[in-house]
């Protein structure tokens, strides 16, 4: 009798756990993607952690030292970069579930994770200015979304954060700042800015879509 009340109060923490939880993510994905997303939390037993700005990722998956894994997202990002950031970091949960130790954005994740955003493709929670964009790169994922201008262009709305530029805003032989470093712009290849490094005077390239400040 004693373990029944006890396997009801457990069952009834844990409901109530993931009722927070749902209500946690709704600040931070758009409406109508939340019941996908938890039916995705409670059918592969994920463990979610939302934490500040980090510079180099959006999100990521890691092994805890206690054996559990751990999903994290940036609190910054705005609901539709948070959204596909998450499916992202679920898709390296299931594949490594399914598959073990594979190559962490190799074909099984670009499988799970092409599978997992389906649903996901329809109007009413990526708006028609993304969704085309978002449908091109998941034909074939890459490790980032940054590395797709236009998806990356498109998920931020067309606009930098506050207090910055994107690079390809930046004049042609401008001073901006990028991680503490004062760089000049050069001449545009391909796809990326050539960047004169003024402290070591190296040349780096850039994404079109990076963001830096501009120095007066």
């Amino acid at each position: 009798m004693e373990t029944n009340t006890i396997t009801v109060k457990l069952y009834r923490f844990l409901v109530q756990l993931l009722k927070h939880i749902f209500l946690a993510l709704s600040k931070y994905i758009p409406e109508k993607a939340l019941p996908l997303i938890e039916y995705l939390i409670e059918e592969h037993k994920v463990t979610l952690k939302i934490v500040g700005q980090r510079q180099t990722k959006h999100g990521d998956f890691r092994h805890l030292p206690n054996g559990k894994m751990q999903i994290t997202v940036n609190n910054n990002l705005n609901p539709h970069q948070f959204l596909l950031t998450l499916v992202h970091e679920i898709a390296h949960h299931v594949t490594h579930k399914k598959f073990g130790r594979v190559q962490p954005h190799g074909k099984e994740w670009k499988t799970v994770f092409q599978h997992l955003m389906l649903p996901f493709l329809q109007p009413e929670i990526y708006p028609l200015s993304i969704l085309p964009h978002l449908a091109n790169y998941l034909k074939n994922p890459k490790a980032s979304t940054d590395t797709d201008v236009n998806l990356s262009l498109a998920l931020r709305y067309g606009m930098a954060e506050e207090g910055k530029s994107f690079i390809f805003e930046v004049p042609n032989g401008r001073v901006f700042k990028f991680k503490n470093i004062l760089y000049k712009r050069g001449n545009k290849r391909r796809t990326r800015y050539e960047c004169l490094n003024l402290s070591n005077k190296r040349t780096y390239l850039f994404n079109q879509n990076a963001e830096v400040i501009l120095v007066e």
